[in-house]
């Protein structure tokens, strides 16, 4: 090997010294820190129990069904609104006329038993089942949930009272062997959110 050699390998090696000492002049102290967070959301899980709210057989013009169920809030959050879809199907004889059945059960919501004498609200099945579902809301189920404290609380249940009645409107003789399904299905509403 050349004494040129020699020196440019020398030259290089004392180069790459000089960098490797100089780069360590410009460290600088650090540090880290770490967080971490989680959001679970809650739940709402409205329930009627028992879920067959009315099932009677040879009712005539003039009969009355006092009848009650709990709703049931099995979620982890509170219920604010209550809506509530009606349907119902009807099965007969085929001769009334156009005449529905639905437009001769009348529907009696109550806040208690006790006051039978003086529902809350009162509707035919037929007009509930026109209706859009949370019309029942501003018309009963605020009242209802106004007297829980506006709301149908987390992992609690409230006893509803319907009184339904066969009104008597003279000849419906037509009806006679009639017979109607009902089906509600009741949907509950998370209130406005709040800071946590």
């Amino acid at each position: 090997m050349g004494l040129k050699k020699k020196l440019g390998l020398g030259v290089a090696s004392a180069a790459l010294g000089l960098s490797l000492v100089g780069g360590g002049t410009f460290a600088y102290f650090s540090d880290t820190a770490e967080a971490s967070g989680s959001f679970a959301a809650g739940t709402l899980d409205l329930s009627a129990n028992p879920t067959t709210v009315i099932e009677v057989d040879n009712i005539k013009p003039g009969d009355t069904m006092l009848r009650s169920f709990d709703l049931v809030n099995g979620g982890s959050l509170d219920i604010a609104t209550i809506n509530l879809d009606t349907d119902y199907t009807t099965t007969g004889n085929g001769n009334n006329g156009g005449d529905d059945f639905g437009d001769h059960i009348r529907v009696n919501f109550l806040l208690n038993k006790d006051k039978v004498d003086f529902p809350v609200w009162s509707t035919t099945l037929s007009e509930l089942k026109n209706m859009d579902p949370d019309v029942i809301d501003g018309n009963f189920f605020s009242q209802f949930l106004g007297e829980k404290g506006g709301k149908l609380a987390a992992n609690t249940s409230d006893k509803m009272w319907v009184q339904f009645e066969f009104v008597d409107e003279g000849d419906q003789n037509h009806f006679q062997g009639d017979s109607l399904s009902l089906k509600w299905t009741f949907e509950g509403m998370q209130g406005d959110g709040e800071s946590k």
